[in-house]
């Protein structure tokens, strides 16, 4: 699956208007629940709702089927996060459930975890919001300053609150290392 062309252009923009929105400059690390709160969207995490038990029992069964998730609540959206997750990956996954608003994605698909339904999105907006996701945590700029003082995604990844895994994929995916070099 690829994103539509153009995507990538307008989330570095769309994520660069919403740094600034916030106040933050291009390469100052994102508390997404700050944007969280920007975009009046609460954050709360699921052992308020179930017992920590249950989510260890659901993370035995099917290991990352749940890590984020999205609900209307009488109007307003409420972003509901696994306490399991590192803060890395949770910020990943706030940030994942916060583009989906962003981009307007609609709950079409429903998926079953363990006997349990879930509304999801289409596969080509799951990747969306991934790619948007990192853009908001880590946008061209921000890996351009941290290639330019020689980090590599372990040193980004620790610096900006982000898993290695979303570090690596930015770097990798926005060529600012060879960007670097090339010059």
């Amino acid at each position: 699956m690829t994103l539509p062309r153009g995507f990538k252009a307008n989330a570095e923009r769309e994520a660069l208007r919403l740094r600034r929105e916030l106040d933050l400059s291009d390469t100052d690390a994102l508390d997404v629940d700050d944007l969280a709160d920007y975009l009046k969207v609460k954050i709360v995490s699921a052992e308020k709702l179930v017992s920590r038990t249950r989510l260890e029992e659901l993370e035995r069964v099917q290991a990352y089927a749940f890590s984020a998730a999205t609900f209307q609540v009488s109007g307003r959206s409420i972003v509901v996060t696994n306490p399991l997750r590192t803060p890395g990956r949770r910020a990943s996954d706030v940030a994942h459930e916060l583009s989906h608003l962003v981009l307007e994605h609609d709950l079409a698909e429903i998926r079953e975890v363990n006997g349990m339904p879930f509304r999801t999105c289409r596969p080509a907006e799951e990747e969306q919001a991934t790619a948007f996701g990192g853009t908001l945590m880590l946008p061209r700029p921000l890996l351009l300053g941290a290639v330019r003082r020689q980090w590599g995604p372990t040193q980004i990844a620790e610096h900006y609150g982000v898993t290695e895994e979303m570090a690596r994929y930015r770097y990798n995916t926005t060529g600012v290392a060879k960007q670097i070099r090339g010059r």
